[in-house]
């Protein structure tokens, strides 16, 4: 059983992203379970605070990407580049005294109304995660463009092609997991 935390960069209530990761739990193989990760309560990164102990919210993210098998990062694009919330969460969790994306396998996604749905923002994201040695999936890669579109008035997705570039990166993701973690 491969167990993936999904770590949503958005913290709209009606999030294309949030609808996305959706799309992969409703989309998981049987033999795959994907949890959800919640950053909504991470306070800005702030090392002062650090030093006197991690906050509730950032000590129970950082078991999750501990314990997981690995990780699926679902990423909006502001202003080009990481929301800052989803860069503050990878941030608190790759403090000392041990950090928990080392040799993780991670797959990166992301909904944009834009026709690079989220491109920028995975790219930069994947520059974090060399400094923090993850493993990064490299393909497929899924950018969901024009989110606005994509997706029905309850919320499902209903974009045919997107649907299964999100299988096929759920499949690549567990046979990358079987490689990097053969014995996990």
């Amino acid at each position: 059983m491969a167990r993936i935390l999904g770590i949503c960069g958005s913290l709209r209530k009606g999030s294309y992203n949030a609808l996305l990761l959706r799309a992969y739990v409703d989309s998981a193989p049987p033999d795959t379970v994907i949890e959800s990760a919640n950053i909504h309560e991470i306070p800005p990164y702030n090392e002062d605070v650090r030093q006197v102990g991690f906050p509730a919210a950032v000590g129970r993210l950082r078991d999750q990407i501990q314990s997981a098998d690995a990780l699926l990062i679902v990423t909006p694009e502001y202003n080009y580049s990481i929301p800052g919330v989803l860069k503050n969460a990878i941030d608190w969790a790759s403090r000392p005294p041990y950090q928990p994306f080392n040799e993780k396998p991670i797959a990166i996604t992301g909904a944009s109304p834009s026709m690079l749905g989220s491109g920028r923002a995975q790219y930069d994201l994947r520059r974090c995660f060399v400094y923090l040695n993850a493993f990064v999936l490299n393909q497929p890669e899924v950018m969901l463009a024009k989110a606005h579109e994509r997706f029905d008035k309850h919320g499902k997705l209903t974009h045919q092609g997107s649907q299964k570039l999100i299988v096929e990166q759920l499949e690549a993701l567990g046979a990358f997991i079987k490689r990097v973690r053969p014995s996990g």
